[in-house]
């Protein structure tokens, strides 16, 4: 039996090119085999995916009082940072944003999951150990559930990322798919 849209919880993905279904279908990216568990299991939840390749955080606050006007999501994951870390932005503003996304995602009512993001070392390792330190600080200073790195086990792997060598493959698409799982599901009401 499926479930009325009333009845539909929404699951509110803000994300950058990991979770844009970057260089492939939507249908074989990781939220789209979230949405298929999700059903298989009976979940009354609806994915809406609202990331955007490039997305840094400050595009990700920006979209996201609309987002959560129109979705009322029952859970937010912010997939976000990377970016901000690859340009060499700086870390208070990336920090500050995702602040700022928290507390606007919590004052709506949703439970929010932070995916922990890292970069490479290339701004010398002060910048690399802040911008890695913004993950942990945040999840415990709003008390907000961490995704670890969707990277991690992917990234070194043959045949799970692509050409470029930044961006996940299909192939891998089950495996960031399992990593949000392990961490949603017992978010779940």
């Amino acid at each position: 039996m499926t479930a009325s849209a009333s009845d539909t919880a929404t699951v509110l993905i803000l994300g950058d090119s990991i979770s844009a279904a970057y260089n492939m279908e939507i249908s074989q990216s990781w939220p789209s085999l979230l949405q298929n568990r999700l059903d298989q299991h009976g979940h009354a939840y609806r994915v809406f995916n609202s990331s955007i390749s490039g997305d840094t955080t400050r595009g990700g606050l920006a979209r996201l009082p609309r987002l959560l006007e129109k979705h009322q999501p029952a859970i937010v994951l912010i997939e976000l940072g990377g970016n901000d870390g690859l340009r060499g932005l700086p870390v208070e503003e990336t920090r500050k944003n995702l602040s700022a996304m928290i507390t606007q995602s919590q004052a709506a009512g949703a439970t929010v999951i932070l995916a922990e993001m890292r970069i490479p070392p290339n701004y010398g390792q002060t910048y690399t150990e802040k911008f890695m330190a913004t993950y942990p600080l945040l999840t415990e200073q709003y008390g907000v559930v961490r995704l670890p790195f969707l990277l991690d086990g992917v990234a070194l792997e043959p045949g799970l990322m692509q050409a470029d060598g930044i961006h996940p493959s299909i192939d891998a698409q089950p495996v960031l798919a399992e990593k949000v799982w392990a961490v949603l599901e017992p978010e779940l009401r």
